[in-house]
């Protein structure tokens, strides 16, 4: 997994993340799809150890990976599809503003049998001042 991923990254066709807490490995999130041209979008993917759920890594991560991707890479659309079941990652694109798009009936094969996904997606122009700025406590 990890020399496809480096070497997808390389192509400049994903971008892979590590995230840590207390400079332990506790999940990650993967840039895929990248692409260019007249689309100019990515899709997101994540996952983040059950230990560490509920301490705002996954959505933080999210924010700073998609701020990164609408501003100095320059990509347009961002977009993140997740289980209808998987309620933690449904509140991460909750609270980060995206909107669900639609319902991508079998999209991945997941656990012996394809599975639907709930698709969201964000774009540049809907978060002029980032995504990391809607996780800030209002002051």
């Amino acid at each position: 997994m990890i020399g496809t991923l480096r070497r997808r990254a390389r192509l400049g066709q994903a971008m892979p993340f590590v995230l840590t807490w207390d400079d332990e490995m506790v999940g990650m999130l993967t840039v895929n799809g990248i692409t260019w041209g007249s689309a100019r979008w990515a899709s997101l993917g994540y996952w983040v150890a059950k230990s560490h759920a509920g301490r705002s890594i996954t959505p933080t991560a999210v924010a700073l990976v998609a701020d990164h991707l609408l501003t100095t890479v320059g990509l347009h659309r961002i977009e993140i599809a997740i289980r209808p079941e998987n309620a933690a990652s449904l509140r991460v694109v909750e609270k980060l503003g995206f909107v669900e798009i639609g319902v991508a009936r079998r999209f991945l094969h997941i656990a012996g049998d394809w599975r639907d996904h709930r698709v969201f997606q964000v774009l540049a122009e809907d978060v002029p001042g980032g995504l990391l700025k809607r996780l800030e406590p209002p002051s």
